[in-house]
């Protein structure tokens, strides 16, 4: 039992430190280069303006 509850602890831990990683890249923001790739990609679609 000791030993599942150790193996629970180390997976809840897996997953708090996973999400903190998948939280901490949704609000980094995007390089200059991304940003002038996509600003790019806007301007060659029909109809629509950067």
């Amino acid at each position: 039992m000791a030993h599942d509850n150790e193996n629970e602890h180390v997976l809840r831990q897996i997953d708090e430190n996973l999400k903190r990683v998948y939280q901490q890249n949704l609000e980094e923001d995007l390089p200059d280069r991304f940003k002038q790739l996509l600003d790019q990609l806007k301007k060659q679609e029909p109809g629509k303006e950067a």
